[in-house]
């Protein structure tokens, strides 16, 4: 049941994977080999489940938290739309997992349409650039602390990892990564309302709100700087 589950992530990626080489390669060697059912039912649950695997394996948690974290350090409630981000989010994920993505699809999915593998085969081979990229990309601490919580013990050998404890292992990692950017991207916009707010209050103006000065300060700042570049940069080198 594992492998089937692995296989059918494998599918779902497939059309990531391809996408960022040649979609119109993938229309016209591809897309005829799915004939069988198994084959047809496989990708149509991956696609239902694509959101989830994203979100699960991927950079995604990580890049939506940060820019979501950048909007507020801003004090921008709803600028950039949330659908902006979302999408940025998804761009930036596809430029990172790319080439894992391209690796699982060349050692899995392809083998699989070409019928040289089987199911079990296919998902084995395939998971494995994944389940390493995301071993890379996990904190020791955050995966041991998974398997105390499933009471079951640490392997040592990456073979040996549960997909089931993988997953929020990384996810957690993901999310502790994400925070360590949002501080430090809070830290200059929080000295500069400190400032404007000392500022007023020694003006005796208490009756403006310090937002008032201090936004059009961040925004300013935040595009002399090429703000939103150096996060796109920043969130693609963490990837080492």
């Amino acid at each position: 049941m594992t492998r089937r589950l692995l296989f059918i992530v494998l599918s779902c990626f497939s059309c990531v994977a391809t996408a960022a080489d040649d979609f119109s390669e993938w229309g016209s060697l591809h897309i005829n080999q799915i004939q069988s059912p198994v084959s047809v039912v496989a990708l149509l649950t991956a696609l239902s489940f694509l959101p989830f695997l994203i979100i699960a394996l991927t950079t995604f948690t990580r890049n939506i938290v940060v820019l979501s974290l950048t909007r507020q350090a801003l004090g921008l409630q709803q600028t950039p739309p949330n659908i902006v981000l979302i999408v940025l989010s998804m761009f930036l994920t596809l430029f990172a997992m790319a080439p894992t993505l391209e690796k699982a699809y060349d050692a899995g999915i392809k083998p699989f349409l070409a019928n040289k593998v089987g199911l079990d085969g296919a998902a084995l081979q395939g998971w494995t650039p994944i389940r390493d990229f995301m071993i890379r990309q996990t904190h020791e601490e955050d995966l041991r602390l998974i398997y105390e919580l499933a009471k079951a013990p640490l392997p040592q050998e990456p073979e040996g990892l549960s997909p089931v404890k993988l997953v929020p292992a990384f996810m957690l990692s993901e999310l502790k990564l994400a925070f360590q950017i949002g501080f430090m991207i809070f830290l200059p916009f929080l000295i500069i309302d400190l400032v404007v707010a000392s500022i007023l209050m020694s003006l005796g103006m208490i009756m403006v709100p310090p937002i008032t000065i201090s936004l059009p300060l961040k925004i300013m700042l935040f595009l002399l700087i090429d703000g939103w570049g150096l996060i796109a940069q920043t969130l693609m080198r963490n990837l080492g």
